[in-house]
């Protein structure tokens, strides 16, 4: 082919087109590199340094907690500044836990990064796809996601889905002369293509999010949050204001006490290292699966996965290894052996089909016949055969039974059925003397031989799906392959159920999948856009599905599921388009994702019912001493130890601690199931004391004092009953915290500005100490009472509705 050179711009190098054997040479991409015509690095999946520094250290709470220091600072009470400190340590200690997890999770992006194969100075060769520069000639294979736009200069039967860019979902043949599309990926033959357009000037800079375009974050504990703080955002604020206008400029309280007592409720108020150790959780999570070789490229995956109830698996590459082998030729129809292999041989050297069919084949099959093609048609995943003109030999079709030829005929169909029983995988080799006719196979094929494929079981795929199935989790096996075929290697592996199984190539259009994917287990001949439907019928059904998978047919599947996991030894476009990469390609990785998940959202639920009870607790009583003649009960200093002690230090052992029971329900609402009837008993036991106070003429230092220690005792309540069940660590850890608590008050109430309980003062904590363990348990029962009783009316409104 003749190089072509085009007119170089004022100021730039010449660009050229080069022959799609030979490229550039060495000396012209350095030119390229110098001027920085190369190709952006793909984004990594977290946030830079600089990012995490600014979303812990600039944040709406930790102005507030400023501003309240500096007007403590201003009437001179040093001691009750103490609650920054602790603030300033908990954002260190998570920007330091964020950072080592980017870390580590970073050295893993390195790992998975794709590269793109190039040809220069007459080599093929692989580079990572920040080294590409304009002008290079790319090698496009099946699989292969195009990480620049680029026109084809050579091709061989080469068709690309650019559905990511489009929408539109059908392969779309490449020739020569023809634009791709960095986004799109190759699923069917090869070809050759010159680099028009890199970096910023091209789809490349989308290349790891363009699989996920229209994909909504789905967390709800995130959602949760992130409406909690905008609410509080709305809240803190103006309450503060009234709180300090009651004291002060209605109630006449000096202006020390006026601001010592807004701060304590404002402090209180703020969910003072909830966002952050949320934060925290999932960054740890993501670290701990980094360590077993798993990336984790959206972190709110991490609370999916402990929600997911239903696992769809692409046979291949997920319960099987992704490998094949050669089982057996049956010749048909009185044709040789030697010629059935020979067409195969044929088929396999000139296709260079890079899938596992093809490999396996070619493995076999070791010699190339030579025979030349006048037409090729690639292998696709929708078309389910390929096939070649041979000049002088006619048309060799290769390809599913039942997709080469519609009528098998009884015989043909039993042998078939008999074979695939056995978990092989059949194809059939047919010919014809006509030409080939596009997307459909051509007229007058006749059968020459039955092709064989076994598949290889993954070892650690039974005792994996065997995990599943104790926990509770419904396995669907969805595959492009023969049902009977994939429900036998199913059933092998040990997926219950495997015996229902269900063609899907025989259901018409429209056919209704949310029945469909609640009656069967094994999906069979599923084409990419039904492995699609039939996720998407599930998640319609109530279901929260993960799907694995490694090819390019499992894209649509993988975008659609809440949580994609694919195989970093699969296609550029299934690791693009999956939430999680299994590095090692080692399915068992599943059972500690799923793990870690639920880990990391029930520890997180444990941990903000703690912080919420704070919280509640102080809004409702900033509301009602607003309107009391009253001044609120607190100083920032005295809810110092008990935050400490009830909620910061145990948060942190009870966020790492392991539990691996799937996640169900709200996350607010099991949230509030435990903070709101301690919240609500705080709040009933303060008015008391306040009560008692002024019936036995108790000082404000007395109420306070008695407020707190009331406050402290709920929050112990609280926390044996976050961190059930109880084991030996988590009963030593209470003791030592109780321990501390009382310490605190005999040896440091002074500093905490606790006044000593002697006589009247003793009597009122005594007997409102005696009624905290029956109450607690009274209110915790009624606030379940109430859950019940409107999780029942609502049923009963969604039966009316459906009725």
């Amino acid at each position: 082919m003749r190089t072509q050179t085009q007119p170089a711009a004022p100021g730039a190098f010449p660009r050229r087109t080069p022959a799609w054997d030979t490229g550039l040479t060495q000396e012209e991409v350095l030119l390229r590199l110098r001027h920085g015509a190369r190709n952006a690095p793909p984004k990594t999946p977290t946030h830079t340094a600089g990012q995490i520094v600014r979303e812990n250290l600039c944040t709406l709470f930790n102005l507030i907690n400023l501003a309240l220091a500096a007007l403590i600072l201003l009437v001179g009470d040093l001691r009750n500044v103490l609650f920054l400190g602790v603030a300033l340590s908990n954002t260190a200690i998570g920007i330091f836990q964020e950072l080592r997890a980017k870390r580590n999770i970073d050295r893993l992006s390195i790992l998975t990064a794709s590269k793109v194969a190039v040809v220069r100075a007459g080599d093929t060769r692989q580079i990572p796809q920040e080294e590409l520069v304009l002008d290079d000639i790319m090698l496009l294979t099946t699989g292969n996601q195009i990480c620049a736009d680029g026109v084809v200069v050579y091709a061989e039967a080469s068709e690309m889905d650019e559905s990511q860019l489009t929408g539109e979902a059908r392969p779309v043949a490449k020739d020569v002369g023809d634009t791709v599309l960095s986004g799109s990926f190759v699923v069917a033959g090869r070809a050759f293509a010159r680099v028009t357009a890199v970096s910023a000037a091209s789809f490349a800079g989308r290349l790891t999010t363009e699989a996920h375009r229209g994909r909504r974050a789905r967390s709800e504990l995130m959602r949760s949050l992130r409406r909690m703080v905008r609410v509080l955002t709305v809240v803190i604020l103006p309450m503060g204001a009234l709180l300090f206008a009651s004291d002060h400029l209605w109630g006449g309280a000096p202006f020390a006490n006026a601001v010592l007592s807004t701060a304590s409720a404002m402090i209180g108020m703020i969910p003072e290292g909830l966002i952050l150790l949320t934060g925290i959780a999932f960054a740890m999570g993501a670290l701990r699966l980094a360590r077993r070789r798993t990336l984790v490229q959206s972190m709110p995956c991490m609370e999916t996965l402990a929600r997911v109830d239903v696992l769809c698996l692409d046979k291949t590459g997920t319960i099987t290894d992704g490998t094949l082998t050669l089982a057996d030729v049956r010749p048909l129809g009185g044709a040789a052996r030697a010629d059935a292999e020979t067409a195969l041989a044929a088929l396999a050297w000139t296709l260079r089909d890079e899938g596992p069919t093809g490999r396996a084949l070619r493995t076999r099959l070791t010699r190339d016949p030579g025979w030349r093609a006048e037409q090729r048609v690639a292998f696709s995943s929708a078309r389910k055969w390929s096939g070649c003109f041979f000049a002088g030999h006619g048309a060799y079709v290769l390809g599913a039974p039942t997709f080469v030829l519609p009528d098998l005929g009884e015989a043909l169909n039993r042998a078939v059925e008999a074979l695939a029983a056995d978990a092989l995988r059949v194809l059939l080799l047919a010919h014809t003397d006509a030409p080939l006719a596009g997307d459909r196979p051509p007229a007058g094929l006749r059968p020459v031989a039955l092709v064989t494929m076994a598949d290889t079981v993954r070892p650690e795929a039974p005792a994996t799906l065997s995990f599943f199935a104790k926990q509770g989790v419904a396995v669907k096996v969805i595959s492009g392959d023969h049902p009977v075929t994939v429900s036998q290697v199913a059933r092998r592996a040990g997926v219950a159920g495997a015996e229902r199984c269900v063609d899907m190539s025989a259901q018409p259009e429209g056919a209704a999948l949310a029945a469909l994917s609640q009656e069967f287990v094994v999906f069979g001949r599923v084409s990419p856009h039904q492995k699609k439907a039939l996720v998407e019928a599930l998640q319609q059904s109530g279901r929260v599905v993960a799907m694995t998978g490694d090819g390019v047919n499992d894209v649509p599947a993988l975008t659609q599921a809440d949580c994609g996991v694919a195989m970093a030894t699969g296609s550029d476009a299934a690791r693009h388009a999956a939430d999680i990469v299994l590095l090692d390609a080692n399915f068992e990785a599943m059972i500690h994702v799923v793990r870690e998940g639920r880990r990391v959202v029930g520890n997180t639920q444990r941990v903000a019912s703690l912080y919420l009870v704070k919280t509640i607790y102080s809004t409702l009583l900033s509301l009602l001493f607003i309107l009391l003649p009253i001044p609120y009960p607190f100083q920032p200093i005295q809810l110092s130890p008990i935050s400490a002690l009830t909620v910061g230090i145990p948060s942190f052992f009870l966020a790492l601690r392991p539990t691996y029971r799937r996640i169900q329900g709200r996350f607010m609402g099991a949230v509030l199931r435990l903070s709101a009837p301690t919240a609500l008993c705080i709040v009933a036991s303060i008015l008391l004391t306040h009560a008692a106070g002024q019936w036995l003429r108790l000082t404000f230092a007395q109420t306070s004092t008695v407020s707190a220690l009331m406050t402290g005792l709920f929050g112990f309540l609280a926390l044996r009953q976050a961190a059930r069940p109880l084991d030996a660590g988590k009963r030593t850890m209470l003791l030592l915290l109780f321990a501390a608590f009382v310490a605190g008050f005999a040896w440091l109430g002074f500093f905490f500005s606790y006044a000593p309980l002697l006589g009247r003062p003793a009597f009122v904590w005594g007997a409102l100490a005696a009624l905290a363990w029956p109450a607690h348990r009274l209110c915790s029962a009624a606030v379940q009472r109430l859950r019940r009783a409107a999780a029942r009316r609502r049923r009963a409104r969604a039966a009316r509705i459906d009725n």
